[in-house]
């Protein structure tokens, strides 16, 4: 970044600006160079001024800025929300590199303008950042040297921008899908049709909004349908057709009479589908109409929530209507299909019937993002913040989450989270190893909602990464070889790599959560691997047994009748030591030695304590009981059979099974 002093260009233009104004100008210059003034910015029966700002040194270095920022006047009372309007309307008057979009400047009559902005971009995730400021505070001398700085700190490191759930409409915080964006736009104008298909949170829709923005820009036409709406895949196909004429009236708020729905019967939708769409497009100069349909998985045979797409039938019909259109007439329209789920374009035939679409349509998965996307986000968003990350992070980031924006999005709004000193900090690889491990701990849902669509449209390729993650690679290459076809999805959802023949994981962090979920599932295990696996199990069940013991008894025997019958247990050795410990200190492993076999015969003698936590068998729980007691060798240097240990790993799954039960339940 150049260095910036404080000033007014020489040639800055007052004459649109009152008295006030000017001493305000006058008084930002002080810490800001005032580079020019903006023409006037009418917003219906309102007015708006407007300057721009050059960052100087301090506010380059710490809020990332080095493009001019508007800062609009606003000298009306009362501030209202089409007040934000003229920051783009400004924008719009220079060129895009040369302003500052994530930020402006509003100074305001309105003497809570502060709270009101707070309150109205709260919940909005995509809002630029505003700066408030008002006529009476920037109108007096001000003694505080660091009142810019804190203000702007105070509305930029307050926002976490890495936490947004919903899909991205605006373009101001979309990263690194532009080129993919004008392919689809390239294909429409040309008269192709698209696919895109990806796993949940991979920015499908975000990537559907900026096709659209795309278009606007080309002077192009779009109708957004949501197939996961009830009010789309509950309709028959017929009727779907209608709804889809509707979209696009509405979209484009066009004046064409679309008749009653009566008029869309079996036989006649295909034919006023056509005549309709025939004359919108007119309507709109002839321009051709990109149909999204996103979530399409909503109308595919087999997967849609409503049967008479689930049958096949009205899927069939409803895309011959479509294909035949678009053969003949491909200047009227295209289409783009979006989801999760491709089987809607790779089924050969559906039901009875070939596929309309089979074949037709080329199947792309969105890609996840490359060092240099990551960089381009993080670093954005992450300095925006306050957050500077280290360069080797980018790497780790795209590495561990395989480009999928959504996951390394959420893994840095930990950062931001862990990040309780001052602003800016420096993010090293120490507190991100940190942030990883509590991503791994509270948002194995996310994971797990994303693998979604392979866990339940294709389950082979499921167990394979289950296979894969947990080191059974004979089972896994097994799949490969008898259908080398079935890793088509998984190279192409991103979660696999290939390179000559052999896969790996893209994404780590799923590749984690599928270890955590079979890390006791492995086929071939090595006595090594069989000792560690014992030890930890065995010591995990102990600890979870002693604080089932010590609740359950004093729960049901009262504080002294649990007591006896574990004293009774244990016997008169150290009994002496014991009287000085507390009730539960005895259960304590590190103040008092209980066994595990001591364990086992506390719920032998008080059964009916534990009957409805470990039972209901009282003789299939204790034999489980002993046998892992058995099997301790991580103690003894005994080996361990094949057989045996098989053995092991069903009797700890079921105690397992049940401490989990009650102590997470």
């Amino acid at each position: 970044m150049s260095s910036v002093s404080p000033g007014i260009h020489t040639s800055f233009d007052f004459s649109d600006f009152s008295e006030e104004e000017r001493k305000i100008i006058e008084r930002m210059s002080k810490d800001w160079y005032v580079t020019r003034s903006g023409s006037e910015i009418p917003l219906g029966a309102s007015r708006y001024r407007y300057i721009l700002l050059k960052p100087t040194d301090m506010f380059q270095q710490m809020f990332n800025l080095d493009r001019e920022i508007v800062a609009v006047f606003s000298s009306y009372d009362q501030f209202e929300p089409r007040t934000l309007d003229a920051f783009s309307a400004a924008m719009s008057n220079h060129q895009k590199l040369r302003i500052e979009r994530i930020c402006s400047v509003l100074i305001s009559r309105d003497e809570g303008v502060e709270s009101k902005l707070r309150e109205l971009l709260r919940n909005d995730q995509e809002a630029q950042v505003v700066v408030p400021f008002t006529y009476s505070e920037l109108s007096v001398p001000i003694s505080d040297p660091y009142f810019f700085r804190n203000r702007f700190i105070s509305h930029f490191y307050a926002r976490d921008l890495f936490a947004s759930e919903t899909p991205l409409k605006k373009d101001l915080y979309f990263f690194g899908r532009n080129s993919l964006v004008q392919t689809y736009v390239n294909r429409h104008l040309s008269g192709q049709v698209s696919g895109l298909f990806g796993l949940r949170k991979t920015g499908k829709t975000s990537i559907i909004f900026g096709v659209q923005r795309a278009l606007s820009k080309v002077d192009g036409a779009s109708a957004y349908i949501d197939c996961q709406s009830p009010a789309f895949h509950k309709k028959r196909w017929n009727h779907a057709l209608h709804l889809v004429l509707q979209l696009i009236k509405q979209e484009h708020g066009l004046s064409e009479r679309l008749g009653q729905l009566s008029d869309y019967s079996e036989t006649d939708a295909p034919i006023e589908f056509e005549k309709h769409l025939i004359r919108m497009s007119g309507e709109l100069g002839n321009r051709s109409i990109m149909l999204i349909f996103d979530e399409v998985e909503n109308i595919t045979p087999g997967v849609s929530p409503s049967d008479h797409w689930r049958s096949g039938e009205d899927f069939v019909y409803f895309w011959q209507t479509l294909r035949s259109l678009f053969q003949r007439r491909s200047e009227l329209f295209s289409y783009l299909l979006v989801g999760t789920n491709p089987l809607c374009v790779e089924m050969a035939r559906v039901g009875g019937a070939d596929n309309p679409i089979f074949a037709q349509v080329p199947i792309e998965y969105v890609p996840g993002f490359g060092v240099s996307d990551t960089r381009d986000m993080v670093r954005k968003l992450g300095r925006t913040m306050g957050l500077e990350f280290d360069e080797i992070l980018y790497g780790f980031l795209t590495d561990d989450f395989g480009g999928h924006p959504y996951l390394i999005r959420h893994v840095c709004s930990v950062i931001n989270r862990l990040c309780q000193t001052a602003r800016p900090v420096k993010v090293d690889k120490t507190l991100y190893v940190n942030a990883v491990d509590r991503f791994g701990k509270e948002y194995s849902s996310h994971v797990e909602m994303i693998l979604g669509v392979l866990k339940t449209s294709f389950p082979d390729e499921f167990d394979m990464l289950r296979f894969l993650a947990r080191g059974d690679t004979d089972d896994f290459y097994g799949f490969v070889r008898s259908s080398p076809s079935l890793t088509n999805h998984l190279v192409g959802y991103g979660v696999l790599g290939e390179v000559d023949g052999r896969y790996s994981f893209k994404i780590e962090s799923i590749k984690r959560y599928l270890s955590s979920l079979d890390r006791y599932k492995k086929a071939k295990t090595s006595p090594e691997e069989m000792r560690s696996e014992v030890s930890q199990r065995r010591n995990a069940l102990e600890k979870a047994l002693r604080k089932i013991c010590r609740m359950q008894l004093q729960s049901t025997l009262g504080a002294k009748g649990a007591r006896d019958v574990v004293e009774s247990i244990l016997g008169p050795k150290e009994a002496a030591k014991r009287a000085q410990l507390s009730y539960a200190d005895i259960f304590d492993g590190n103040k008092n030695t209980i066994m595990f076999s001591d364990l086992t015969k506390i719920i032998r003698k008080s059964w009916d304590s534990f009957e409805h936590v470990l039972g209901p068998s009282k003789e299939a729980c204790l034999d489980n009981l002993e046998r892992i007691n058995e099997f301790r060798i991580d103690a003894h240097s005994k080996e361990i059979s094949d057989a045996e240990f098989q053995l092991f790993r069903v009797c700890m799954e079921r105690l397992e099974k049940a401490t989990k039960a009650f102590l997470e339940g």
